[in-house]
């Protein structure tokens, strides 16, 4: 067995993995790479593998991160089946298409240009009718039930917590030796969260691939991040400026609105008109209420109730283009949620360019940004950035509430690796950017003493066989340098906490000097 990084190493996009194993090849995901032009450049590229010998694609959710290269696989020659939850299927049927939009929207926009220039014009990477090719291979599978892949292979889905039908993917894997249990995580959600349920745990693997998004960040506690947003509304308001939201279409968007729902309902913000500019979310919200199953208990209470967080008089859904130009021509004081969650494409990029240069706006980021992305550059300080070929000034307040994301932070990552009852033999860590990947590496081998394995881009790791150690992965010379600054780092923490302790209870000049002659050698070996 063998499994051969294709995407989402040392980076947070572009996840897929192909397992070969007992005669087959599966993919797990097949994301789409998003971020800088070097990254996008990635969808471009050669497969490692013959897109036609792959026999099953597991996707692990429908985010376009995690799926949105499959229709350019069908287009060059896949044939085998997609696996995914119901729901997971619903939604890949919306976005994929929205998907293979963009990109033809896109492409249009770079041909003008090479139109005017005498350039060969380029090709989307797919089209709105590619994506809907896809689709015909997508077979739903329920959650807790096993599904048999081959006589050797069973797949079972089990809850990620992440968005709508996300899915830990659990594969089970009998050869000549004995079983091997791969467990691929996808996304991993936080728990607490409102509408879907809490991650599932799970106690046995052999090998995990595990994601790292906020491997190195702790995200702000549930009564923060709502006290957050409650504030951001305020304040903008009071200033009469607009609060620009870009959201993803899936998930955020749906929790959003549930406790915007819950603080007008207590009277806590003013009922502001809620404007959810984006096709794809209006679509995605009404995929939400047809997909029950995947509701937490508050959730459903709620609805029995008669209560619909996703409906209320302030929520204005705009559909058409029409709609979405006439929200700019309305004075200050609303909120507008749209597509992308990174700002990279669809309507969020219209709504930037008429508020980002308002002093009185708000520009309120709740997902995580990607390097080389809109998003991130305006999150990172950009006193301008470029919009449709216009530079704008960044005037208006920029805000990231961190409490939004639907990515598990460093200590819920680390508290759910932790339940394991059968230690992996090794975990392998994903979608995560590189600094992120090296600080939660080093925090599972100090605090859980479990074998760790980043792996690169393109790079290929042999599993082995049943009872015997998984072969060791190395560990780069960037990896071990982080490790060593990781441990000095602790090392002066401890010290200095000691020395301080120390300097509080001395009573005497000669403990004083003992602890001054202490110093001066530290400061021999670190001059």
């Amino acid at each position: 067995m063998k499994l051969t990084f294709c995407g989402g190493a040392r980076t947070v996009t572009g996840s897929s993995f192909l397992l070969e194993a007992a005669g087959k090849k599966i993919l797990l995901d097949c994301g789409m790479f998003q971020g800088g032009k070097r990254l996008r450049e990635r969808n471009y590229g050669r497969y490692p593998y013959n897109p036609a010998e792959i026999d099953y694609i597991i996707v692990s959710h429908a985010h376009i991160d995690h799926s949105g290269l499959i229709p350019r696989l069908v287009k060059d020659g896949f044939r085998g089946r997609i696996l995914a939850t119901p729901a997971t299927v619903d939604l890949a049927g919306i976005m994929l298409p929205d998907s293979g939009y963009i990109q033809m929207m896109e492409t249009e926009w770079v041909n003008r240009k090479k139109r005017r220039s005498g350039r060969p014009l380029a090709e989307p990477l797919y089209t709105v009718e590619d994506a809907q090719a896809a689709l015909q291979y997508f077979q739903p599978v329920d959650y807790y039930t096993p599904y048999a892949l081959s006589p050797q292979i069973s797949l079972t889905f089990f809850d990620a917590g992440h968005i709508l039908g996300s899915a830990i993917t659990e594969l089970t894997i009998a050869d000549g030796s004995g079983t091997e249990k791969i467990v691929y995580t996808g996304d991993l959600g936080k728990a607490n969260r409102p509408i879907i349920r809490d991650p599932d745990i799970l106690e046995e693997a052999d090998y995990l691939l595990l994601e790292a998004t906020y491997g190195s960040r702790e995200h702000e506690r549930e009564e923060q991040k709502v006290e957050l947003l409650k504030q951001v509304i305020l304040e903008t308001v009071k200033r009469q400026g607009n609060i620009i939201v870009p959201s993803f279409a899936v998930g955020r968007t749906q929790e959003l609105l549930y406790y915007l729902s819950r603080l007008m309902k207590k009277r806590e913000i003013p009922n502001l008109p809620i404007y959810v500019d984006s096709p794809l979310a209006i679509s995605a919200t009404e995929i939400f209420s047809r997909h029950p199953e995947c509701y937490d208990v508050q959730m459903r209470l709620l609805l029995q109730n008669g209560q619909d967080p996703f409906n209320f008089p302030e929520t204005i859904f705009t559909k058409t283009v029409e709609e979405s130009k006439s929200i700019n021509e309305l004075p200050g004081g609303a909120m507008i949620i749209s597509a992308s969650g990174m700002a990279e494409a669809g309507r969020i990029k219209h709504h930037l360019k008429h508020n980002l240069w308002r002093p009185e706006a708000t520009v309120l980021f709740v997902g995580y940004q990607a390097k080389g992305t809109l998003g991130r550059r305006i999150l990172d300080g950009a006193p301008r950035v470029r919009i449709f070929g216009e530079d704008i000034k960044v005037n208006a307040q920029v805000v990231a509430i961190d409490g939004f994301s639907a990515h598990a932070d460093r200590g819920e990552l680390l508290r759910w690796l932790g339940k394991f009852r059968r230690r992996p033999k090794q975990v392998v860590l994903v979608h995560g950017e590189e600094e992120a990947l090296m600080h939660f590496s080093s925090l599972i081998q100090q605090e859980l003493a479990l074998p760790v394995f980043i792996p690169r881009l393109l790079e290929t790791m042999e599993l082995a066989p049943k009872g015997q150690p998984a072969a060791d992965a190395g560990v780069s010379v960037p990896e071990k340098a982080h490790e060593l600054r990781q441990q000095w780092q602790s090392f002066q923490e401890k010290y200095t906490r000691r020395l301080e302790q120390a300097l509080l209870m001395a009573e005497t000049e000669e403990q004083l000097a003992e602890l001054e002659k202490e110093l001066a050698n530290m400061q021999k070996y670190t001059m």
